[in-house]
């Protein structure tokens, strides 16, 4: 079974197919998108090596296709390979009315969107994501990005794409450690916007974790509708999409010290929510988030028998964060939950209660 949604937003609509079989789904408007036209796949040999073939209906709809590699994961997302894609899609004679299609996860379809998004001011976009992470958020909203070393997705721009199909059978050779990452952005959104998709999870996860395309697809197509639901009423982040960013100061600072090596996005979000649940617990705030609607998601989070959280000096971190694109001059804002399906973006987090409640976190995250 296939889902359809759309995403209105200022520049157009971005249709949404879901499901397992989507990519047969929409195989004519993939058709009609690459018909006569120069068609760019950028995608990491590992993902051509596996699913390659199911592009090969729009493949013999393109004029010609050019394949594009990018190395597997967040190393994709630098300046350096933007710059390369931007000279082979030239050499290659790519004009303002040719066509990418990001063919892979997260990173890949982040540095494609962002390629894309840039060259000759931008050309047409088709996200077809291979990782559940992919699918449950970087393909939808029209975000791209790359990282310098210091920040995560630090330059960037808005470049929604036309398309996205998101077929959940393609996530049956993932391995776990990227469902389990994947998983976690779903519940990210769940526990601040859908609270039943939540529930949903909980009794589902072990099948989830197994890549269970059944299983999957009314999971993605929540998670999508949900986010859908949040960039439609905040398409450039202005507002209430900022509570997509649950659990990210900490895990982007995470991963920025850790050199984007040791854990993946979702694992080092994970770690950014229980962060976060200390801060929404902090005797600091005058609303407190319930124990119990903490204690759930610390369960759900324990099931998911993340990595250990590496060391790392707290001033590492404060500075890390310090440097995060969500950060204003006025300092960092923090998304915290309030309760089971509702967040609240706060800037009065102040930095002696961020240094207290960051030792003691890293002497015991789980505590």
């Amino acid at each position: 079974m296939s889902y359809r949604l759309s995403l209105h937003h200022p520049s157009g609509v971005t249709s949404v197919v879901v499901g397992a079989g989507a990519l047969a789904e929409a195989a004519d408007e993939l058709g009609a998108w690459a018909a006569g036209r120069t068609l760019f796949v950028v995608s990491t040999p590992r993902v051509v090596a596996l699913h390659g073939a199911a592009l090969d209906p729009t493949r013999a709809a393109a004029a010609r296709t050019v394949t594009l590699e990018v190395e597997d994961g967040e190393g994709a997302k630098s300046l350096a390979t933007a710059e390369r894609l931007w000279s082979e899609m030239l050499a290659a004679g790519g004009k303002r009315d040719s066509r990418v299609l990001a063919f892979g996860g997260g990173s890949c379809g982040d540095v494609a969107g962002f390629a894309a998004g840039c060259f000759l001011r931008g050309v047409g976009l088709v996200q077809v994501p291979t990782t559940l992470l992919g699918q449950v958020d970087a393909a939808l909203g029209g975000k791209t990005a790359v990282d310098l070393p210091a920040a995560k997705n630090s330059v960037g721009l808005f470049h929604h794409p036309a398309l996205v199909v998101a077929d959940t059978r393609l996530l049956a050779t993932l391995p776990p450690g990227e469902l389990r990452s994947g998983l976690v952005e779903v519940i990210k959104m769940a526990f601040l916007l859908e609270p039943e998709l939540l529930g949903r999870i909980e009794t589902d996860l072990d099948r989830l974790l197994e890549g269970d395309p059944e299983a999957l697809a009314p999971v993605v197509a929540e998670a999508a509708a949900a986010k859908i639901a949040v960039v439609e009423a905040d398409p450039e982040e202005r507002g209430r999409r900022r509570l997509l960013n649950f659990g990210h100061t900490f895990g982007h600072a995470l991963e920025a010290a850790l050199g984007y090596r040791g854990l993946r996005h979702g694992e080092a979000v994970a770690y950014g929510m229980l962060f976060a649940l200390r801060l929404a617990r902090s005797p600091a705030r005058t609303e407190r988030l319930p124990a119990e609607d903490s204690g759930r998601l610390r369960a759900l989070l324990e099931r998911l028998d993340l990595p250990p959280l590496p060391a790392l000096p707290p001033e590492e971190l404060l500075a890390a964060m310090a440097r995060d694109k969500k950060a204003r001059e006025e300092g960092l804002l923090w998304v915290l939950p309030a309760r089971l399906g509702e967040g609240r973006v706060l800037a009065d987090v102040g930095e002696a209660e961020t240094r207290r409640e960051l030792a003691a976190f890293l002497d015991a995250p789980w505590a």
